[in-house]
């Protein structure tokens, strides 16, 4: 029997949002086209605002950060703030700012490896490019989305015969000379970089004169999809974290009059630290959260009351529980997919989590009727992060680190359960609305 109707659905919306989103910056702009069909409007950081009871807002920083809120009805200071946070960045291949080599022939892409992706899963995929251009224009610079829907670049497998040992050691890239994607064939008298700068121009509709600079990621053209004997799991790119995103983002479209002010943070950069100005380790945040609280009419008294108020919820996808490599996990610590949300916990504060923070993600689990798991990293194996401690630790608010679960994280094609998608939906909405 297939999934019901709902869940299907849920999970094909999710599909559709990371299939319209292959890079961080398509991301933020999927999440706007959705917020302002919502009836979002978008606040610049650089006007004044004026926001009321009841207000759906929401602000963009660096062109792939985005906070989205709804202003609530009851004075922030006796309520305080629900907040969900999540990243819209992935690890994977980012082009370099002069990429085009020739040689032997053919023109080939120098790359950098962003964040910690599985290298391996990106040799003989049907790879593109997509990110945003910045042209010369006649009143300044201007930025423009660019995405290649086509596969464009190749990082083709050496042949098992000149790679006898890759079953048993593995598919291992120097990071410098065995990255570069193959791109097209070079014709006599032909400039790579001419080239390069000429495909990238044509595809915002622009002069290869007006071209001055781009940031665009690799990403892999084959669309999600669901799979499995009943259709009980998702196949995509970019399911840590854009599954975070989504579920976040419909909860709180989905959230109506409520009591407390309600947010939902989307930073760029987490895959690589958090540290710049749109990123967790930045002061976007506190930033909007500062002129929230300013339009409320809060004093520095009421201010420190919302916040011992507010509650952060984290989330990020978890470790599912791999039955073809039982050794990886903790043995009492086995989350499932599409066994529900699953709560993170280190006691190194990796993860933000601590009894009542849980406990508290626990009843909002039981409130909205889905199941609930707990997650703790084996011992002897270093255990990730998220954006979790870094915007507790800048805030000072009660947090926990929640996710759904997830196989083969970073890697270009990863797996989630389609049920888990609904559970963490609903999860958030309770979240919302307590």
């Amino acid at each position: 029997m297939l999934m019901n109707t709902q869940t299907g659905s849920a999970a094909q919306q999710l599909i559709d949002f990371i299939d319209a989103s292959p890079s961080p910056w398509h991301a933020v702009a999927s999440a706007e086209e959705r917020l302002l069909a919502q009836g979002f409007t978008r606040l610049e950081e650089g006007e004044r605002w004026q926001l009321t009871a009841g207000g759906r807002h929401f602000v963009v920083r660096g062109g792939a950060s985005i906070i989205a809120f709804v202003m609530g009805s009851r004075p922030m200071a006796e309520t305080g703030l629900r907040i969900v946070g999540a990243h819209t960045d992935s690890p994977g291949l980012r082009l370099k700012p002069k990429a085009a080599l020739a040689g032997d022939g053919l023109v080939r892409l120098a790359v950098e490896v962003y964040g910690g992706p599985i290298l391996a899963t990106f040799a003989d995929r049907d790879l593109s490019l997509a990110g945003r251009v910045v042209v010369r224009g006649a009143t300044g610079a201007k930025t423009r989305l660019l995405r290649f829907e086509q596969p464009l670049v190749r990082l083709p497998n050496l042949a098992i015969h000149m790679n006898r040992e890759v079953n048993e050691q593995g598919l291992k890239l120097n990071k410098q000379t065995e990255l570069p994607l193959i791109l097209g064939l070079l014709g006599e008298g032909e400039d790579a970089v001419a080239n390069l700068r000429t495909l990238l121009a044509d595809a915002v509709e622009d002069q290869a004169a007006n071209l001055l600079t781009w940031e665009l990621a690799v990403y892999d053209v084959q669309k999600g999809c669901l799979w499995g004997a009943k259709e009980e799991f998702i196949a995509d790119s970019q399911l840590d974290n854009l599954a975070s995103c989504h579920a976040a983002l419909n909860a709180l479209m989905a959230t109506d009059d409520p009591s407390a002010t309600c947010m939902a943070a989307f930073f760029d950069h987490e895959e690589v630290g958090s540290e710049s100005a749109s990123g967790a380790g930045g002061s976007f945040v506190s930033d909007i959260l500062a002129r929230i609280c300013l339009q409320a009419g809060l004093d520095g008294e009421d201010k420190y009351r919302a916040m011992a108020r507010s509650f952060f919820i984290s989330a990020d996808m978890a470790h599912a529980y791999h039955p073809n490599f039982p050794a990886a996990y903790e043995p009492g610590h086995k989350v499932m997919v599409n066994g529900g949300p699953v709560i993170k916990s280190n006691a190194n504060q990796r993860y933000t989590t601590g009894a009542e923070t849980a406990a508290r993600f626990i009843a909002l689990c039981e409130s909205a009727g889905v199941p609930c798991q707990q997650y703790a990293h084996r011992s002897d194996l270093g255990c990730g992060s998220t954006i979790g401690p870094i915007v507790a630790a800048q805030l000072g608010i009660a947090s926990v680190d929640v996710g759904s679960p997830l196989w083969a994280m970073h890697s270009v094609r990863e797996s989630a359960g389609a049920r888990d998608h609904s559970y963490m939906i609903a999860a958030l909405e309770a979240a919302f609305e307590s």
